[in-house]
């Protein structure tokens, strides 16, 4: 569904502050994957998200979406295949509009329209029921600027317009890190519903090691650009926190004092 293939990335290339993120790097992706892709600041994980959703340009290496070379493609074109959550719960929802005209602006993604559907009743039964199985009273709301909302209900009603276009990839980049521990684990637990009930491919950076071992089919974890564990199965079942500390701690280990 998604493959990745000898990516190279390096940032401010010839400058003293050169950095290289990827050197020959490759990912392959199923359809329905839900991957959790951890790893420590600087392995690369939201640049990974940024190639892929085409905010970053590649130095060299293709990037194929169901088949397609999507390489060169904007981020405004891959947008309407591929939709992306960011830790600012701000960032995924306008909130001087309303709940309703959010959801409006979502449902009409990649279409055109005209202002005329701010105030367009039709959908109101529609984004009810959308809203509805959050269980959050959102559906009770429509008409409530997003800006009363809470993180928590910002980022479950900024997850709901990212799936209402039926995307063929979701990326969420640590969507629940500005959360509180409460907050965030109903939202994951609404990510997980959601992914699950929609069969969507899913990619999600996490900082947080519990997420990532309790969500998802498969685990990667990346350190330097390099894929340096990818489990999936009984194997990534059976991992423990303990066991991914101790790999991270060996794998810094070895680095620092190669």
């Amino acid at each position: 569904m998604l493959r990745l293939k000898n990516i190279c990335k390096t940032f401010n290339k010839g400058k003293i502050n050169e950095q290289k993120v990827f050197d020959n790097f490759s990912l392959s992706i199923d359809e329905g994957d839900f991957i959790s892709v951890i790893g420590s600041n600087g392995a690369g994980k939201s640049t990974l998200l940024n190639i892929i959703s085409g905010k970053v340009e590649v130095d060299a290496g293709t990037i194929e979406l169901k088949g397609e070379d999507v390489t060169d493609q904007k981020e405004y074109e891959k947008c309407k295949r591929i939709s992306r959550i960011f830790q600012d719960p701000a960032l995924g929802t306008n909130p001087s509009m309303t709940i309703y005209e959010n959801l409006s602006i979502a449902k009409n993604k990649g279409k055109r329209f005209g202002l005329s559907f701010l105030i367009d009743k039709k959908d109101e039964d529609l984004f009810k029921g959308t809203l509805k199985v959050l269980g959050l009273g959102l559906e009770d709301k429509l008409h409530t600027p997003v800006s009363q909302l809470s993180g928590g209900q910002r980022q479950s009603l900024a997850l709901m317009m990212a799936v209402m276009g039926n995307p063929e990839l979701l990326l969420l980049d640590e969507h629940t890190a500005q959360l509180d521990p409460k907050t965030s684990e109903i939202v994951m637990d609404i990510t997980e519903n959601v992914v699950k009930e929609r069969g969507l491919t899913t990619i999600m950076v996490t900082h947080n090691i519990e997420y990532a071992i309790r969500y998802g089919n498969r685990l990667i974890m990346l350190h330097r650009g390099e894929k340096v564990l990818d489990i999936s199965g009984e194997e990534k079942k059976n991992i423990t926190k303990e066991k991914l500390l101790s790999l991270f701690k060996d794998i810094s280990d070895r680095t620092l004092f190669a």
